[in-house]
């Protein structure tokens, strides 16, 4: 059977993984082996921009991929796709953030940031967000705020010190020894919390006063899915470097950091090769990258996602709900304690509605769907989450 040869030669990465076997996926929905298909309110984890299967995704990857693959490390060959995902994305970026490193994941991404922050300024000092979550690789791992998280592979890279989001008394903690502020724009796995107050703005000053450099890690709420194309554009804060991933390549795997054409020609020299991937650029990816941008920049996706999201907020009102927190498609239900959030994730599974866990924040459930759900679909999911919670007993207590 697969699922036991899944569980005996593959790696899990928790006890109960939801196991579902797929056979194939499309739009919105994913289709199990047995042929039913699940509404998917997770996108990948944002991934999916365009959902499952997009035709021009797709045919830009079929395309490229009869061309040629892998030719050669990246940042040696001239390749179209690469070449014109970075002039379209760069057209799109404000001025500073122009020049752009592609990468394999998110969190590839995050580590030439910071790398890139501390070879630019000559400082050393990371600072960090409690709660946050910015990847699982070293680097990564040393700017989480989370320490159940991070506890067991110490030690980690040093100077690294924590404030707290959206506490502005916090900011003087960022000095003229601070290389980079390392925020997400909004706070992903901590719930989804929105920046408040010009809190970005302030953050953006005080890194201009000290000399230190701002890092806006976009991974989750960029291509769109907040409203705008990326959420800094909602806060009157542009970054200094800008790193990208999940849903840039509607479900392929890829990362980016972006900067000044003058801070990365830093990674050139002293010492050469300063940062190096061998599969970063790949061309089919780029491809894909390409497809994925040009979809969500020339249709009405973008602005449609903020009615999106009324139409989610209108529909989830019930007494477990506490809270709907987010922008745009990218929404988390607060629900009164844990064993709600387990019962409504695991119930919709098996009633084929694709929901998920936050990671830091126990009593939220995961809203990201594609940008390219239909409000019929959304309608449907949401009449599936209510009437679930309508069947809620709690667990009787001895």
């Amino acid at each position: 059977m697969l699922k036991d040869d899944f569980f005996k030669y593959q790696t899990q990465t928790t006890p109960h993984p939801l196991g579902l076997e797929v056979s194939h996926a499309l739009g919105s929905y994913i289709y199990d082996i047995n042929g039913n298909k699940h509404l998917d309110f997770v996108a990948g984890v944002s991934a999916c921009s365009l959902g499952h299967c997009h035709p021009s995704v797709v045919a830009a990857v079929k395309e490229q991929a009869e061309k040629y693959m892998h030719v050669m490390v990246y940042g040696e060959y001239v390749q179209q796709p690469a070449v014109e995902y970075t002039k379209l994305l760069a057209s799109h970026l404000p001025k500073n953030l122009e020049t752009t490193y592609l990468v394999n994941s998110g969190t590839e991404a995050i580590e030439g940031a910071i790398k890139l922050a501390r070879r630019y300024t000559g400082r050393s000092q990371l600072i960090a967000a409690d709660n946050a979550y910015h990847g699982n690789t070293m680097g990564s791992l040393s700017i989480m705020g989370y320490e159940e998280r991070k506890s067991a592979f110490r030690p980690l890279i040093p100077d690294v010190a924590f404030i707290q989001f959206n506490k502005k008394e916090d900011l003087k903690k960022i000095t003229k020894k601070t290389a980079a502020v390392v925020l997400e724009t909004i706070q992903g796995g901590a719930g989804f919390i929105l920046p408040s107050d010009n809190y970005l703005e302030q953050v953006r000053n005080r890194c201009d006063e000290v000399g230190a450099l701002l890092i806006l890690d976009e991974i989750q709420p960029g291509f769109g899915r907040t409203g705008k194309l990326f959420a800094f554009e909602h806060y009157n804060c542009v970054p200094d470097i800008l790193v990208i991933g999940k849903g840039m390549a509607s479900g392929l795997p890829v990362g980016a950091f972006v900067a000044s054409k003058k801070m990365m020609d830093t990674l050139q020299t002293g010492p050469k090769l300063g940062h190096i991937t061998t599969f970063g650029g790949n061309p089919v990816i780029a491809a894909a990258s390409l497809a994925t941008l040009q979809e969500i920049t020339e249709k009405q996706l973008i602005p449609q996602t903020l009615q999106k999201e009324k139409l989610f907020r209108k529909l989830l009102v019930h007494p477990l709900i506490t809270e709907i927190r987010g922008k745009g498609l990218m929404l988390t239900l607060l629900l009164k304690n844990e064993e709600i959030v387990n019962h409504l994730v695991l119930a919709a599974a098996k009633k084929g509605l694709i929901l998920f866990w936050l990671l830091f924040e126990p009593k939220a459930v995961r809203i990201s769907p594609p940008l390219t759900i239909s409000e019929k679909e959304i309608t449907e999911g949401c009449h599936q989450i209510i009437d679930i919670l309508n069947d809620y007993k709690p667990t009787a207590v001895n």
